[in-house]
């Protein structure tokens, strides 16, 4: 089992920037994986925000190119979101994921709020 603790969610105002951190706080993870984020706005289902892989390759939605950047840190287990330019519709429930090479085995963290709004 593998846990995932997030941070960093909170309430911004629309061009504001914020920064969520995911640490693996417990259990083993493979080399081979894959950490990203998704989010959850009311009403809608679970959408890829972005995703990075033990390599290096990074796949984002369409919706935050150019404004969302993600990284990980093999060594430490983390994987951080910087989002910049927020916008209203940015506004969700953040989760952090990680899915080792294995077919159907997925982690969630326990999800972080972001608001933004004026």
């Amino acid at each position: 089992q593998v846990q995932l603790v997030e941070s960093g969610g909170g309430l911004v105002q629309p061009g504001g920037s914020l920064r969520l951190s995911c640490a693996v706080a417990s259990g083993t993870i493979v080399s081979i994986n894959t950490m990203g984020w998704y989010r959850q706005a009311p009403g809608k289902q679970r959408e890829l925000v972005a995703a990075i892989t033990s390599g290096g390759r990074i796949n984002y939605a369409d919706s935050v190119k150019g404004r969302f950047t993600i990284s990980r840190d093999n060594a430490k287990k983390t994987v951080d979101l910087q989002m910049n330019s927020l916008k209203p519709e940015d506004t969700a429930v953040y989760y952090c994921n990680y899915r080792p090479n294995l077919p159907g085995v997925a982690y969630w963290g326990q999800g972080t709020q972001v608001n933004v709004s004026s």
